[in-house]
């Protein structure tokens, strides 16, 4: 049960992270996105694109980490070295994905929902998949 558990927070942090991805990577300079991301105008989405472009793919990267130890950890019998892959894959992406958060924290408090969106998910599929 815990480990269907940590396999849905660790998915739903997957696809929360492909979203953010988008949103970086593919929409950036909509004024709807780069607004919710506290960019200024046009002028300073423009400018910051390529910035946005490369952070997206680091979390894409993160989200595909998350997927692929997914499956090597649902498809690996009980004690199987396919299992512990997928394992140790899936807690150093979601290892990362809350660290990632907490650097965003570091950064002023007024990222705080940011980063409990971005790392509650993660941290959640983390500590069950601990128990798993």
């Amino acid at each position: 049960m815990v480990a269907i558990l940590a396999t849905v927070f660790a998915a739903l942090a997957a696809l929360l992270h492909v979203y953010i991805f988008v949103m970086e990577s593919v929409q950036w300079t909509q004024p709807k996105i780069w607004k919710r991301f506290g960019v200024a105008d046009q002028t300073a989405a423009e400018i910051t694109k390529p910035m946005a472009y490369n952070q997206g793919f680091y979390n894409l990267f993160l989200a595909i980490g998350t997927a692929i130890g997914l499956v090597l950890f649902l498809s690996g019998a009980e004690d199987s070295a396919l299992r512990a892959a997928g394992l140790a894959l899936v807690l150093f992406s979601l290892g990362s994905m809350v660290a990632a958060s907490l650097v965003l924290l570091t950064t002023g408090m007024k990222y705080l929902r940011a980063a409990l969106t971005q790392g509650t998910l993660p941290l959640i599929g983390f500590v069950l998949f601990l128990f798993a």
